[in-house]
């Protein structure tokens, strides 16, 4: 059973609630999106996720949406060009936890709200 693994990563993504945003960074106290996730399966599981957002979006195994799982990633195109920009760590019950944007800090959004789901690309199973 992974349910170890994915409680550290949940317990570490949750352990930097408050965060900072900025852009370009890999922790410990500020975040992008992909340095975020990147951060939190390297230090919680030792799992070596790709820096950006889109070589994240190509690792792991694919899952709908529907099949979504605490600690799968769930990928974005939030920019409006083509192919992916956002990615965060899917937690249960429709949300996530991610690095949002410049001037924001790391928190808990609903994937379902129609900026999120009108903008899912895929989701990746890496756990």
């Amino acid at each position: 059973s992974n349910t170890s693994s994915v409680q550290a990563v949940l317990n570490l993504a949750y352990s930097k609630m408050g965060c900072p945003y900025v852009w370009g960074a890999e922790g410990p106290n500020s975040f992008d999106c992909s340095g975020f996730t990147s951060y939190v399966f390297r230090n919680a599981v030792g799992v070596g996720l790709p820096r950006t957002s889109s070589a994240q979006s190509g690792y792991g195994r694919t899952v709908s949406k529907s099949n979504l799982q605490p600690g799968d990633l769930v990928v974005f195109n939030t920019s409006g060009g083509k192919g992916v920009s956002h990615v965060g760590i899917y937690v249960g019950a429709g949300k996530m936890i991610h690095a949002p944007s410049s001037g924001k800090t790391i928190s808990v959004t609903s994937i379902n709200s129609s900026y999120y789901s009108s903008r899912f690309v895929t989701a990746k199973r890496v756990l």
